[in-house]
């Protein structure tokens, strides 16, 4: 890697600060050149931490965009902008990595696919727990055949009580939705990618809103405002792929259970089974006897050294650097994201209907959906 890329934020708070300003600064070919967001402050803050000396700060993402020198942009907005932002940066000649979800709407997702395709700039979705080791891991056990054919999995996004209270993660409008689309989208993107299978058939779904309209809730964040609780509070779905796979997704923030995962799935094929339930484990038969492995997933193995080991964050971001230098395709596609949308949405529909949401694949290669 020879050039020194220069990317832009837009959307200077929790997720710009907890993942991709931390990780992006650890890489010695970017360059944090420009900060935008509503609230001045927060783009002056993450530029006096994070920026180069000629870092720029703003406050309208369209004068950002101007920046002909900016050669990536991370969208780090509401779920509202993802497509707006992320469109109009994708046409002003930039790359860009957008947060998860890929948008509000499987619409919205598909404009940002067709946006990419037309402008030729590459864009990839903020689905970083693909980068865990465990993921690693099993992703390769997957395509080595180790599973055989996976024809049964569950997603698992669940908390017993852990409503994020800040932001606008409660509100229906700038959000699309409540845990659904906040963390059974990681879920769901590592079931999907672990199956290799995209291709959706059937959804049945349901959503609950049986907790958040309770006062002084114990939360791990503090008792949330029942008032501004507009999104559900627990989601499942039951999908079925083309091929008779099935997916049980289950999601919550507030869910009176004990068995608690989140952003973790549990795969069934025709030769072997694997969970990330507890640290990643492999069940099967052999010699007419069954049995269960543990993978090690350390990076040590001498007495009193640990070795070393990026975190997903870290990784997510050397590999998109890497794909936009190398002209590689990113590690999450835009295609396979939207499909991820697609099912959320389906999901939100057949609560909404009563009824099974059908998919149909036109001549173009959308998807419509039927009920």
């Amino acid at each position: 890697m020879n050039k020194v890329y220069r990317i832009g934020i837009i959307g200077c708070g929790g997720i710009a600060n907890g993942k991709h300003l931390p990780s992006l600064s650890k890489l010695n070919n970017v360059e944090l050149v420009a900060f935008c967001d509503i609230v001045e402050a927060s783009a002056i803050e993450a530029k006096k931490q994070y920026g180069s000396v000629d870092a720029k700060v703003y406050t309208n993402y369209q004068e950002l965009l101007k920046d002909a020198s900016l050669d990536i942009v991370h969208v780090l907005t509401p779920n509202i902008s993802h497509a707006e932002i992320s469109i109009a940066a994708l046409e002003a000649g930039k790359h860009v990595m957008c947060e998860k979800p890929m948008a509000k709407t499987a619409a919205e997702a598909q404009l940002m696919l067709e946006a990419a395709e037309r402008t030729g700039k590459k864009l990839t979705i903020g689905y970083n727990n693909r980068f865990r080791q465990d993921s690693m891991v099993l992703k390769q056990l997957c395509e080595a055949g180790e599973l055989g054919s996976i024809y049964f999995a569950k997603a698992h996004a669940i908390r017993r009580r852990a409503v994020p209270t800040w932001g606008v993660f409660l509100d229906e409008e700038k959000q699309g939705g409540g845990p659904l689309i906040d963390i059974a989208t990681h879920a769901l993107d590592l079931t999907l990618w672990m199956m290799d299978n995209y291709q959706p058939k059937v959804v049945l779904g349901t959503t609950h809103h049986e907790l958040s309209q309770r006062e002084n809730a114990a939360n791990a964040w503090g008792p949330w405002d029942p008032k501004k609780f507009s999104v559900e509070d627990s989601a499942f779905g039951m999908i079925v792929m083309e091929n008779g796979a099935t997916i049980m997704l289950e999601s919550s923030w507030a869910l009176n259970s004990l068995d608690v995962d989140e952003a973790k799935c549990s795969l069934s094929g025709t030769e072997a089974g694997a969970d990330m339930k507890n640290g990643l484990r492999i069940n099967g038969e052999k010699f007419s006897r069954l049995y269960t492995s543990e993978i090690e997933l350390s990076s040590g193995g001498v007495d009193f050294y640990e070795g070393q080991s990026e975190n997903a964050p870290d990784v997510e971001m050397r590999k998109w650097i890497e794909a936009i230098d190398q002209d590689l395709e990113p590690v999450v596609t835009p295609k396979q994201a939207l499909v991820v949308s697609q099912i959320l949405e389906a999901v939100y529909e057949s609560a909404r209907t009563g009824k099974a949401i059908y998919f149909n694949n036109n001549a173009e290669g959308k998807i419509n959906f039927t009920f």
